[in-house]
C-alpha cells in the first residue's frame, strides 16, 4: 500500500493555481526528494498532505485513508517553513507543551528522546528566541519527530545549518528510514545533499509534477557524456550520426550537444572540422541531480 498517493490534486488561491492536477505517489521507506523551484508548489503540497490547507479539487490518500482520518493524521510529523514556538520558552518546554497536547505516553522521556536526536540535548533553559537559525531548524525537526511519526513531511529541514548540522540531519534521517522504516518527504535546495539521502525524486514546476524517478532511475540517466559547444549543434549531431555512426545523443535548447556512449573526441573534432563547423568546446562531463533537475526546469520553459 502507498504512503501516500495523490489524484489530481488541486489548490487554488483567488483564481491561481499553486498546485495543479498534482499525481504523487510515495511507497513506504521511501526518502522522496521532493524538487521544485521557489513558488513551484512544494509547500503548499505540505499543507495539503498534513490537512493544514484543504484541496480545491483532486484526492489524496495516506496509508489508504483520507488526509482527514483522526489516526492517519497522527502518524503524520510536518515541519513545515517555520515551526511555531513559544519564543520565552526553552526547547525542552516547547516540546513538553505539545507532547501533552497530543497525549503522548511517557511525554518527559519522549522529549528527552528527541532533543538528543536532533542535538539540542544540551541547550538548557536557553528561551527559543535566542535561538541562532539553524537551532531553530533542529527544534522544528524535533517536533515533527514527537510520537515517532510513520511519516515525516520536512519543508527545507537543513536550511541554515551548518556543514555539521548538515551531516548530523543526514545521518538522522538515513537511520530513521533505515532503522524504524519511516517514510521521509523532503524538499531541500541544497541538491547535493538530497542525492545522498533520497531514494526516489519528485519534481514539480508551476504546480505540476514534471517527473517522478528512483534513485537508481537517476544514476542511470545521469550518465557520462561528450559536451559538445558549436555554431549548429542539431547540424553537428545529422553528422556525427552520418559519419561516425553515433545515435545516443541530446540537443539541449541551450545550444549544447551531450554525446553519450564511447564517443571518441578528437574523431568528433576533425569530422566537424572538416565540414566547416567550428568547436567551440569539447569535454566530458556527468551530469549530477543538480543539472538533471535544471535541464528538466528549462525543458518545460521551452514546451
Amino acid at each position: 500500500m502507498e504512503c501516500i498517493h495523490t489524484v489530481g490534486l488541486t489548490k487554488a488561491y483567488h483564481g491561481k493555481r499553486a498546485v495543479d492536477s498534482l499525481e504523487m505517489r510515495v511507497e513506504p521507506g521511501d526518502i522522496y526528494g521532493f524538487i521544485g523551484q521557489n513558488g513551484a508548489g512544494k509547500s503548499t503540497t505540505f499543507k495539503l498532505l498534513s490537512g493544514l490547507a484543504r484541496p480545491t479539487g483532486g484526492e489524496i490518500s495516506l496509508f489508504g485513508h483520507p488526509v482527514g482520518d483522526e489516526t492517519t493524521r497522527r502518524r503524520i510529523g510536518i515541519l513545515i517553513e517555520d515551526a511555531g514556538v513559544y519564543p520565552g520558552f526553552s526547547a525542552s518546554e516547547n516540546l513538553l507543551l505539545k507532547a501533552n497536547l497530543v497525549g503522548l505516553p511517557h511525554p518527559a522521556q519522549e522529549v528527552a528522546r528527541v532533543l538528543a536526536e536532533v542535538g539540542l540535548a544540551d541547550a538548557g533553559a536557553k528561551p527559543a528566541k535566542r535561538f541562532s537559525m539553524g537551532m531553530r531548524r533542529r527544534l522544528g525537526l524535533a517536533l515533527a519527530l514527537l510520537g515517532n511519526p510513520d511519516l515525516l513531511l520536512l519543508d527545507e529541514p537543513i536550511n541554515g545549518l551548518d556543514p555539521e548540522g548538515i551531516r548530523d540531519v543526514r545521518a538522522l534521517l538515513q537511520s530513521l528510514q533505515q532503522q524504524h522504516g519511516m517514510t521521509i518527504v523532503i524538499s531541500s535546495h541544497i541538491l547535493g545533499e538530497l542525492s545522498k539521502v533520497a531514494t526516489r525524486y519528485g519534481i514539480i514546476r508551476q504546480g505540476k509534477m514534471v517527473e517522478e524517478l528512483t534513485a537508481e532511475a537517476l544514476s542511470a540517466k545521469c550518465r557520462d557524456y561528450l559536451c559538445l559547444q558549436t555554431t549548429d549543434p542539431r547540424k553537428a549531431a545529422a553528422l556525427l550520426e552520418e559519419t561516425l555512426n553515433l545515435h545516443d545523443y541530446e540537443v539541449l535548447p541551450a545550444g549544447e550537444l551531450h554525446i553519450f556512449g564511447n564517443a571518441d573526441p578528437a574523431a568528433i573534432n576533425t569530422i566537424l572540422n572538416q565540414k566547416g563547423l567550428a568547436v567551440q568546446s569539447i569535454a566530458p562531463h556527468r551530469q549530477d541531480l543538480e543539472e538533471y533537475f535544471l535541464q528538466r526546469m528549462e525543458v518545460g520553459n521551452h514546451a
